[in-house]
């Protein structure tokens, strides 16, 4: 009785240990960390959200057409300890992005640090 007991515990709680592994993804398998790229552009839209905030952009390419890229930020707990807020980043404000790009070429990144026009910068941790 015990053993079957036992059994069930241990059972249980590498299911548990197993969804709390796939809850969180590693950035490296989605980006490529190796290499942090710099754009600037228009912001389009910011998404204050949790897990993960979200900021679209749109970057003049050098034949002019434009492309919306997808950024992923820090969380809305991160972005506020950081002192960024709807005030701080909205739509129509041109900004400088240091981004690790997708591992599969689509535009999208994660973003490494964001400097405002007034100069002003705000980094994120890559954890």
């Amino acid at each position: 009785m015990i053993g079957r007991i036992s059994t069930c515990v241990v059972l249980c709680g590498l299911l548990m240990a197993g969804a709390v592994l796939q809850a969180h993804h590693s950035l490296a398998a989605t980006y490529d960390i190796r290499k942090e790229s710099t754009m600037s552009g228009t912001v389009t839209k910011v998404a204050f959200t949790n897990p993960h905030g979200a900021l679209s952009l749109e970057v003049k390419n050098p034949d002019g057409t434009k492309t919306e890229w997808v950024l992923t930020t820090g969380s809305a707990n991160v972005l506020a300890n950081l002192g960024i807020d709807s005030k701080t980043i909205k739509a129509g404000d041109v900004v400088t992005v240091n981004i690790y790009g997708s591992r599969n070429g689509k535009p999208l990144g994660f973003m490494r640090r964001i400097t405002l026009a007034d100069k002003r910068s705000f980094e994120f941790e890559a954890n």
